[in-house]
């Protein structure tokens, strides 16, 4: 029977050669991750597709009045270098990379080759037992390379050095990277995305793959530079909570309310002016934040947001509300502080859920009469105004706890005579108005714990009383009014009695 011969095994010279093929493999730095590599194609489209309308924007500039065309046409063309400056260094680490990956290809090619030409007649299992320091060596190389990165909590891989410094603080995320930990959260199917005050300040845009997010259910993109977000973020049909507070954002996308799964939108402390047709889609919003912009009005629209709960508008510059703002039935918190308003609609009757309602720092003279609609009302904030006179209707929104109608200086000179009907009612300011009396109802505030009446030119009841506190007052009023009442009384009885003596001096028997 003939017997197979042994392979003879590879001299001295071969295994050398073998071995400095090794060697400069294990010197190579770590090959780009699939990850990383979709990550550098994105950013590329990204940068091409912000440089592209960046250009368009300057080109339909207009030069200003008094500005020479030639010299406006020196300025567009040094924004448009800078444009193109701005891209070429942002596109440096997105192109090394693909540089890099074609020539790990190539590396691997070699080997390839290498080993067809060490065992060009046996299979793999063979070369592999003829070769370990070629094919093993390598495949260990690209083991310790992975185990350099970190797994997360849901075991998706995170490459350190995009996430960390040498000391172990937070580095700045840029384009490309955060274009790869969108990759690996796509392919992970994460349900969250964190990257609060993580981009690097030169980051105006989001890589366009964020679009890939399907999974995503929380996204916190806040505290950066953002300026504008792509298209297709609208992909994200799963979003329910998106907090981009504190960026640089201009405009919304006119798809925006695609995201029709949004619960909670955080959008404060940026530059928007207006939102897109689309916003009153987002007819499942429960909380949204358009404080500290630059509105001047909210879009009719907005009553289409029927789920609203709290709708938070401080510091703008709006100068009124839609009337549409009746149909947010459901909202319960109403923040307007900081803004120019003159009047509410007397639409806002109709938010009979509506819990607080802050309206500091406006231009208010008067609210409107169905302010006392607002049954569940605890908490009504008009400080700051120039408040002329306070509704009796107010006093039906008989759940208030909170009043604060203070600084309406010389504006505001009484309180309703009905205020007593507000019996919940546990604070009261009317500092710095211009009140002398306070009306005989004020008596039975029985759950009055604070009440503040600085720098206000009260008569009734005197400075005195006021400093010793809110119950006091209440005392004093109660006191003040059976006083005042029992004086009547007896006034009256000696006027019926002096009536009594008249007419029986008149009518009585004479005497001759």
């Amino acid at each position: 029977m003939a017997t197979t011969p042994y392979p003879k095994p590879p001299s001295q010279a071969t295994l050398n050669t073998i071995q400095e093929i090794t060697q400069i493999y294990s010197s190579l730095p770590p090959r780009p991750s699939i990850e990383e590599i979709e990550a550098a194609t994105t950013t590329l489209d990204t940068l091409n597709n912000l440089e592209e309308t960046k250009l368009q924007e300057i080109s339909t500039q207009k030069p200003p009045h008094d500005v020479p065309d030639d010299l406006f046409y020196v300025l567009q063309q040094l924004k448009n270098t800078m444009v193109l400056f701005q891209s070429h260094q942002q596109r440096k680490e997105a192109i090394h990379l693909l540089q890099l990956d074609k020539m790990f290809q190539t590396f691997g090619d070699l080997i390839q080759r290498a080993s067809e030409l060490i065992s060009p007649d046996e299979d793999t299992n063979t070369k592999k037992k003829k070769l370990p320091t070629l094919l093993e060596d390598v495949e260990e190389e690209e083991e310790l390379q992975k185990s350099d990165d970190f797994e997360d909590e849901k075991g998706s891989l995170v490459h350190k050095p995009f996430l960390f410094t040498g000391d172990g603080s937070i580095e700045k995320l840029s384009l490309i990277k955060v274009a790869t930990v969108i990759e690996n959260c796509a392919n992970n199917k994460d349900t969250t995305l964190e990257l609060r005050g993580k981009l690097v300040d030169q980051m105006e845009w989001l890589p366009l793959s964020i679009g890939k997010l399907s999974d995503v259910t929380q996204i916190d993109l806040s505290e950066n530079r953002i300026m504008a977000l792509p298209t297709t973020i609208v992909g994200l049909k799963a979003l329910t909570k998106l907090d981009l507070h504190s960026n640089q954002l201009i405009n919304l996308p006119n798809s925006f309310g695609e995201l029709i799964n949004l619960i909670d939108l955080d959008l404060h402390a940026n530059k928007l002016k207006s939102l897109p047709a689309s916003f009153g889609d987002l007819t499942n919003l429960v909380e949204l934040d358009l404080s500290t912009n630059d509105f001047i009005q909210l879009p009719d629209k907005i009553g289409n947001l029927i789920s609203l709960k709290r709708l938070n508008v401080e510091t703008n510059r709006l100068e009124e509300l839609p009337f549409t703002i009746g149909n947010c039935t459901s909202l319960s918190v109403l923040k307007l502080d900081f803004n120019e308003l003159k009047a509410l609609p007397e639409a806002i009757g109709k938010l009979e859920c509506l819990e607080i309602l802050t309206l500091h720092y406006n231009r208010i003279k008067k609210l409107p009469t169905t302010i006392g609609n607002l049954s569940n009302l605890e908490e009504l904030d008009v400080s700051f105004n120039e408040l002329e006179f306070v509704p009796e209707n107010l006093c039906f929104a008989v759940s208030l706890k909170k009043l604060n109608l203070g600084k309406n200086f010389a504006d505001l000179r009484a309180l309703p005579t009905s205020i007593g009907n507000l019996e919940m009612l546990e604070e009261l300011d009317i500092s710095d108005d211009q009140i002398k009396t306070l009306p005989e109802s004020f008596r039975f505030l029985s759950k009055l714990r604070v009440f503040r009446a600085d720098v206000t030119p009260l008569e009734v009841p005197p400075k005195e009383v006021v400093k010793l506190g809110a119950q006091e007052v209440v005392q004093y009023m109660a006191d003040y009014v059976t006083n005042r009442d029992a004086k009547l009384l007896s006034l009256k009885k000696k006027k019926k009695k002096g009536f009594c003596f008249w007419f029986c001096s008149i009518c009585g028997p004479q005497q001759e």
